[in-house]
């Protein structure tokens, strides 16, 4: 496809990566040019300076022949002005848009071709924020990501000894966790050097203390399986948040009636403002999460979950090593620095999370060729899940009225979970965890475990439909 990207930003930057990865031909618009020349250096793109919400410079970036248009300079009206400009000018066929006010949805009317012609709108503060609700309701998880509208859940969890499952062969699940259906994806394991490689998911494979697991299930069975991985940590009561930014302010209201809640921001000016949106017993507190006196004042050590979420990566990684040293159960680094995230995730800072990654996904269900419902980037971009809605008949598809063992999946793929409609109406929606001799019918959603980027275009030829099948 070709793209064009607004924005060479934290967002603009990790969008660029991911899809130049796919051999997509990328330009990407921004003020600056030296941001530019860097990404050039740095990656197969090309750039182009100026304001993206002038025609001339869009004529420059190829807008005529582009097929995507994907906005996230920093400012919302920048994006929603640049969308409006490539749609009526050069009538790019999709447009996605990265918005931060909450007042700007894909259902809003001004999101129409009437309005800004907006196909798409993306909110990485709202992502992240999915993404934490999740990680409270589920405490045990690294990661809980949900397909087929909720039907079916991967989670990503890191196995602890005293699980049923754990140094046992994947092949006993159905003895010691009966009445549970659940498939393993993938399982990586750190070796002597603190590397980590994949490991086969095969019947006779054991899992071990320290792996990191990705299972699909049921989401009615999560709780479940992951009681089968470690032991059930204790329920999210009291959650410390430093940082009372955009995303820090989004959760604190989210959260505020269910946790006892304090939220440390260094900005005075801002706790102010922080106090007048915040309500119920949530505490704001004017100070700096890496001082190590106002945590212990506070009593960091009976916090459930410290979530460090400031616009500064260093102080995120300062704070929650801090607060994991003086008690907190658990902690969340909101890092955006790529390298950093892969130096801490798995050590003393249990999640670390990046902006740029989170919003990933649902980019990608837009570039994804077929019928993709969702994608999801996984272990920082190295492996993915997708949903892929199967159509056609056995002639003019390569999966309908097929075997899964007749299908020609790339090494190391998997077909986790199939869900389809029941077969009467007002039935609901089945949850099929396939075997080898499962057959795949039209309209059904798979859902697949890719585990490098690069097979992921062979997937996506698998579930396209031949020219004699129309929708």
């Amino acid at each position: 496809m070709n793209i064009i990207i607004l924005g060479a930003g934290r967002v603009g930057e990790s969008v660029a990566e991911n899809l130049v990865s796919e051999k997509n031909d990328i330009t990407v618009i921004d003020t600056d040019p030296q941001r530019l020349r860097e990404l050039e250096d740095r990656l197969d793109l090309r750039g182009v300076p100026g304001n993206g919400i002038q025609p001339s410079v869009l004529e420059a970036a190829g807008a005529r022949d582009a097929d995507m248009l994907i906005a996230c300079a920093p400012m919302d009206e920048t994006n929603l002005v640049c969308c409006k400009v490539a749609h009526e000018v050069f009538n790019i066929p999709t447009t996605i848009a990265r918005l931060r006010s909450p007042e700007f949805q894909h259902e809003n009317p001004l999101m129409g071709d009437q309005g800004f012609a907006v196909d798409q709108v993306i909110c990485p503060e709202e992502s992240i924020t999915r993404y934490i609700r999740k990680l409270i309701e589920y405490p045990e998880a690294l990661q809980v990501l949900e397909f087929a509208e909720g039907a079916v859940s991967l989670i990503a969890v890191r196995a602890v000894g005293g699980g049923p499952m754990v140094r046992h062969a994947i092949s006993e699940l159905p003895q010691l966790v009966p009445g549970v259906e659940m498939r393993f994806v993938a399982i990586y394991r750190s070796d002597e050097l603190g590397v980590d490689r994949q490991v086969s998911c095969e019947g006779t494979t054991r899992i071990e203390p320290g792996d990191e697991v990705f299972v699909l299930a049921a989401t009615r069975d999560i709780r479940r399986v992951l009681d089968a991985l470690r032991r059930r940590d204790e329920p999210v009561r009291r959650v410390m948040i430093a940082g009372g930014g955009r995303i820090g302010l989004r959760l604190a209201r989210e959260i505020q009636h269910e946790c006892r809640l304090k939220l440390v921001e260094a900005n005075l000016a801002r706790c102010e403002y922080l106090t007048t949106q915040i309500a119920g017993d949530a505490l704001v507190l004017h100070g700096d999460s890496t001082d190590e006196e106002l945590l212990e004042t506070e009593n960091v050590q009976d916090t459930d979950l410290f979530l460090a979420l400031t616009s500064d990566d260093e102080d995120n990684i300062m704070s929650c090593l801090l607060a994991k040293r003086m008690g907190a159960r658990r902690v969340l680094a909101l890092i955006n620095r790529r390298a950093y995230a892969d130096l801490v995730q798995g050590t003393q800072i249990d999640v670390a999370l990046s902006p740029a990654q989170t919003v990933i996904g649902e980019l990608l269900a837009h570039v994804r060729r077929g019928d993709v419902e969702a994608v999801y980037s996984l272990r920082r971009g190295a492996a993915e899940a997708l949903e892929a809605v199967a159509h056609g008949d056995r002639k003019s598809s390569k999966v309908v009225g097929r075997r899964i063992d007749e299908l020609p999946l790339p090494e190391g793929s998997q077909i986790g979970a199939i869900v389809r409609d029941g077969a009467e109406p007002g039935a609901g929606r089945q949850v099929i965890i396939p075997h080898h001799d499962t057959v795949i019918e039209s309209d059904d959603h798979v859902i697949v475990f890719v585990p490098r980027k690069r097979l992921v275009r062979e997937i996506e030829k698998l579930f396209q439909v031949g020219a004699t099948f129309l929708f």
